[in-house]
């Protein structure tokens, strides 16, 4: 079993995934993941490939019967660690894989903050991620109108199995986006003239 090269990993996203948002998401997720491999001395580079492939097979396979276990058939296939494929079975509640490693949990726990945190950075007046104010994100989780379809419960739930501080959790994931913020559409709009 190996561990693919992020190119390796970029390509198979790529070759899956055409949808802009999907591989911004895939983007986001993958600096969340390389952030906290960093804070626990883990490798950056086998979190960071497993975050980008997290939801790879999403786009082809939406549904809740077939996302992520079709892409873990793919990954298995193409010989990919076993690790990776775990953690991201474990990403989704709804496969009722344990999220047994630091990996699969941090997968998890990342994974629906970055898109709130992308909503919330979209609505705000400069629309950099980097801009974005912990407490405004813990204001906004309260609003169940606001980008409606994350589910708060998994980011909640996420920060526990962490054993981290909610707030710590969206401030040290913000600061991993900030760190792709171009990549993500999340840099800024240009000053007016």
């Amino acid at each position: 079993m190996s561990i693919p090269t992020r190119e390796e990993a970029w390509n198979l996203l790529t070759e899956f995934t055409s949808n802009e948002a999907l591989l911004k998401h895939a983007l986001a997720v993958e600096a969340a993941m390389r952030a906290y491999a960093e804070r626990k001395g883990e490798d950056p580079e086998v979190w960071g490939v497993t975050g980008l492939l997290h939801d790879f097979d999403y786009e082809r396979y939406p549904t809740l019967e077939d996302h992520p276990f079709r892409g873990e058939e793919i990954l298995a296939e193409r010989g990919i660690d076993e690790g990776i494929r775990r953690a991201i079975l474990g990403h989704a509640e709804h496969t009722g894989v344990p999220r047994e490693t630091e990996m699969a949990k941090t997968l998890y726990a990342v994974d629906e903050l970055c898109g709130f945190l992308t909503a919330c950075a979209l609505v705000r007046p400069t629309k950099r991620i980097a801009d974005v104010p912990v407490k405004s994100v813990k204001k906004k989780m309260k609003d169940k109108a606001f980008a409606r379809n994350v589910n708060r419960e998994d980011i909640r739930r996420g920060a526990e199995e962490l054993g981290i501080d909610l707030g710590e959790h969206i401030g040290l994931v913000r600061d991993a986006m900030a760190g792709v913020a171009a990549e993500l559409g999340l840099a800024g709009e240009p000053a007016s003239a």
